[in-house]
């Protein structure tokens, strides 16, 4: 961790960007390490979130190497096999517990999500307190986008036991059990959670940015 990492203004939340996946529909590999521009996916992801939070934190299993040009610490799934994006935001809980424990909050987003809003931490924070939620989830267009938000760390061992011991797997079972802040998105001009699954989604992500230029 360097002073470099920790952004002087933001939020003592820690954004933890979810590249733990086996990337079946993309034909496997790190999706994020496509390029989209001329840079990896990844890069622009990171880019979006640096200003609005403390630290970034990559969760990604193998080999860290791979993601050593970015100076991100890299923390692997707490949990065997591939369990799902819920391990991912378990991991974060885990990491920032263990390395900055005055940090009360984590948002999450997935590692193919080049359009992340300006604002999603602030939104975020904005609407749990409003709403004395527990959780924010984002939502575009009438979709829930359960693998980006904002968590609390109090709710580490919560969700360790929905996993371990109740066999949870999907998103949407553990914030059932929890009050969410569903935080609304415009779509106009492009779905900020708008996310490069397959090819021609990969695709579909040049012919968006290309129309920003």
């Amino acid at each position: 961790m360097t002073t470099d990492d920790v952004a002087r203004n933001a939020p003592n939340v820690v954004a933890v960007v979810l590249a733990g996946g086996l990337s079946r529909r993309m034909g496997g590999g790190d999706k994020g390490l496509l390029e989209l521009d001329g840079r990896p996916i990844l890069d622009h992801v990171i880019d979006r979130l640096v200003p609005q939070v403390r630290m970034v934190v990559i969760n990604a299993n193998g080999d860290a190497e791979r993601f050593a040009r970015w100076n991100r610490p890299v923390a692997g799934d707490v949990l065997p096999d591939n369990p799902g994006p819920l391990v991912g935001v378990l991991t974060g809980m885990d990491w920032t517990v263990a390395n900055l424990p005055g940090v009360r909050w984590i948002v999450t987003a997935p590692t193919d999500a080049p359009f992340l809003p300006c604002d999603l931490v602030e939104r975020f924070l904005d609407a749990a307190k409003a709403e004395n939620a527990d959780m924010a989830c984002a939502v575009s267009d009438g979709q829930r986008h359960p693998v980006c938000g904002l968590w609390p760390v109090s709710l580490r061992m919560d969700l360790r036991r929905a996993l371990v011991e109740d066999g949870v797997r999907k998103v949407d079972k553990w914030t059932g059990r929890h009050k969410v802040a569903d935080v609304d998105f415009s779509i106009d001009p492009i779905d900020p959670f708008f996310n490069a699954n397959e090819p021609a989604d990969l695709d579909e992500a040049h012919r968006l940015l290309a129309s920003r230029a």
